[in-house]
């Protein structure tokens, strides 16, 4: 795109490009050394100044490059000026009508060129970066919480392992004096004290054998003698004639009845299924 005159006046009065800021401010002449109203338009780093607000063309332009935005303590009230270091540069001495119109305009002015806005898209770039490295480096601590947790739990089955051998190593005088005393055994005591009371001992335990031996040993002196070891001698089929015997009677006797009843409750079932079944037909017939 080539720049010349004709372009630069289309820029600067141009609807579609929005100024960063416009306004009226005085301006020193570089001949006559007195100030004269203008109207100044910012666009990016380029400064626009016209005779009055709605000209076609504007009087002059300002490139903001190069430069440094700084107070005027020799001229009027509420002025700063605009300095091109160098030999044979010119500096603009500009003038407000309040401290809050000059100290917007010089923030404006200060902030459109080039160098301002590299710096800061560097200084964005440094902190982008360091916020990048800080969520870096907690999602690696994050990520590292978990080995802490199995180096501990290594660590404390190691211990343990350690404990086991160095107990497995003791003496046995060592063991014996380490290893905890055995609670006392009264309680067992007790419980083989219940045990006995609900047993029934086998000395009331009597066998036809033992019977027949009792009623003969009233008649014979000696037979006291010989009573504890025949007393003492009881075998399995004297116990299941004595206990036995009666119990199967007894199981025998109720499955008898169970099997009486379950055929009397059949049969009246059936008797009770065919009675509908009757009066069925008999609608049918009828």
């Amino acid at each position: 795109m080539k720049i010349n005159e004709k372009n630069l006046c289309v820029f600067a009065v141009s609807p579609t490009i929005a100024a960063d800021k416009e306004g009226y401010l005085m301006k020193k002449g570089e001949v006559n050394k007195g100030f004269q109203k203008r109207w100044f338009v910012l666009k990016g780093n380029l400064l626009f100044y016209f005779e009055k607000r709605y000209d076609k063309e504007p009087l002059g332009l300002i490139i903001l490059e190069g430069c440094t935005i700084e107070l005027d303590e020799n001229d009027a009230q509420f002025s700063f000026k605009i300095v091109f270091h160098g030999a044979g540069n010119r500096t603009y001495v500009l003038c407000a009508d309040n401290q809050e119109s000059m100290e917007q305009w010089m923030k404006s002015l200060a902030c459109s060129s080039y160098d301002y806005m590299k710096s800061m898209v560097t200084e964005l770039q440094r902190q982008l970066k360091e916020t990048r490295s800080h969520k870096c480096n907690e999602k690696i601590n994050d990520s590292d919480q978990p080995n802490s947790i199995a180096e501990s739990y290594i660590h404390s089955t190691s211990e343990e392992k350690l404990n086991s051998l160095t107990s497995s190593s003791r003496t046995p005088q060592q063991s014996a004096n380490s290893s905890p005393h055995p609670p006392p055994r009264h309680r067992q005591q007790k419980l083989a004290q219940s045990q006995s009371a609900h047993c029934i001992p086998t000395s009331k335990i009597k066998s036809p054998n033992m019977v027949q031996s009792s009623s003969h040993g009233n008649n014979n002196p000696n037979s006291h003698h010989n009573l504890p070891n025949q007393r003492n001698k009881i075998s399995f089929k004297d116990m299941h004639t004595a206990f036995g015997r009666p119990v199967l009677s007894d199981r025998n006797l109720w499955r008898h009845q169970r099997k009486n009843d379950l055929q009397s409750g059949n049969a009246l079932r059936k008797e009770e299924y065919k009675q509908p079944i009757a009066e069925q037909n008999l609608l049918i017939s009828l």
